[in-house]
């Protein structure tokens, strides 16, 4: 793994994650289970896609 450039090629990029050291792989954190606020289409944002067929 070289930590000053980007992987070129998809077998360098799979090499650099392995290095990834265990403490911080995704498995190994603990998951937030913050429940997102409910979300209703108002007007205003209505509004703003309202003519979106016409301009698509």
């Amino acid at each position: 793994m070289n930590a000053v450039t980007e992987p070129e090629t998809l077998s360098e990029l799979i090499a650099d994650c392995a290095l990834i050291p265990a403490a911080l792989q995704a498995e190994n954190l603990p998951l937030p289970r913050v429940t997102a606020e409910p979300w209703e289409v108002d007007e205003a944002c209505h509004a703003q896609v309202a003519e979106l067929d016409a301009y698509v």
